[in-house]
């Protein structure tokens, strides 16, 4: 499918994910991808790679890894290709990890969280509220330290390329609207079951809460709200949109509690077996990607929570006084974390998000 259809899209994680519809549904009027610019490189041979990613061909994710693949097969005379495999159908953004640093998969998009098993550091994305702004994560995810922490993953079997957006996490549920955190632990009913990634800060805000926090694979959430095993989720509204979340969660929250990236990443092996190059122009078109991923999320963003009120979703908007309390809340997140992960790291990226918010 080409970058260039932006009219009408499949939306394929429903089929994926066990809804069991495909169902046909407008997008929203997304850039075009820039033009590709840039000399072609020479002819080093031919290599096809095998991106996975766990996200719909609807999303912005896959709409970038197109135009990812598009560069390189563009300014390689055909010799450099991708097999793009969304919705999970090669597995969980942590076995595909694995599959990198075996060399059995050549590139997958993982978010950064179930990706601090290899680099620590990166916890510091899942700490609760620590960008107040798209740009201010922008910012960072732009910035030296950012930098560093991609450059931390050699050696570990992975080469990790660019940070792009997942975007700002919602959280989603079947059982009652939320409007502050005693509608998380449920007073007298109970708290929600909330299935989190497989990542300690993750289940530690979500247990602060008083949620209890259900680490599963992307791949077999939509079942498990569909069959009760849990109450609801917390992602991105286009994930929730572009996984037809909506058709088993009856309520919304826009708690903007972590902001989210992705790293389009590359086996090791892989990138070893590639001349210098064409090791140049991964990288770059990795980084062009990313920046046009950005872009479609940004664009996506507000339109898929219209969209999500439109089939019926119950969406809450936070004020600043009910965004205050839940700020409130999570801060023994911070006390237990903040030593764990660094806190010369966490007040680097505060001045970065201070100096940005501030201008």
């Amino acid at each position: 499918m080409s970058t260039l259809l932006r009219n009408t899209l499949i939306f394929a994680g429903a089929a994926t994910l066990g809804a069991g519809l495909v169902q046909a549904q407008e997008t929203p009027d997304l850039s075009e991808p820039p033009a590709i610019e840039g000399d072609k490189v020479g002819d080093h041979g031919s290599h096809n790679f095998r991106l996975g990613i766990g996200l719909a061909e609807s999303s912005p994710q896959y709409l970038s890894s197109e135009y990812f693949a598009e560069i390189l097969e563009e300014r390689s005379d055909g010799r450099l290709t991708v097999d793009i495999f969304p919705n999970s159908q090669i597995g969980d953004d942590v076995q595909m990890m694995e599959m990198l640093q075996t060399g059995t998969l050549d590139m997958t998009y993982p978010s950064t969280s179930p990706a601090t098993s290899y680099v620590e550091e990166l916890a510091v994305f899942d700490l609760p509220f620590l960008f107040p702004t798209r740009e201010a994560a922008v910012e960072v995810m732009q910035s030296d330290v950012a930098q560093e922490m991609l450059d931390a993953f050699d050696g570990s079997g992975i080469k990790a390329l660019a940070f792009s957006e997942n975007g700002y996490r919602q959280l989603s549920n079947s059982a009652r609207p939320v409007e502050s955190p005693e509608d998380v632990a449920g007073m007298d009913v109970g708290g929600l079951t909330i299935r989190t990634m497989e990542n300690p800060v993750h289940l530690s805000i979500w247990e602060t809460l008083g949620a209890n926090p259900t680490p599963m694979a992307f791949g077999e959430l939509f079942s498990a709200m569909e069959q009760g095993v849990v109450d609801g989720q917390e992602n991105p509204w286009s994930t929730i949109l572009t996984s037809n979340f909506y058709e088993v969660q009856d309520y919304g929250t826009e708690t903007r509690h972590v902001y989210t990236p992705f790293i389009l990443m590359m086996s090791e092996s892989t990138w070893d077996g590639l001349h210098e190059e064409y090791q140049a122009l991964v990288q770059e078109a990795a980084r062009q990607s990313a920046e046009y991923e950005i872009q479609l999320a940004t664009e996506y963003d507000d339109w898929s929570r219209k969209q999500l009120e439109e089939r019926g979703m119950e969406i809450t908007r936070l004020d600043d006084d009910q965004i205050a309390a839940f700020q409130e809340a999570v801060q023994p997140v911070y006390e237990e974390w903040a030593p764990e992960i660094g806190e010369d790291l966490i007040e680097e990226i505060q001045a970065i998000v201070e100096e940005t918010t501030s201008d």
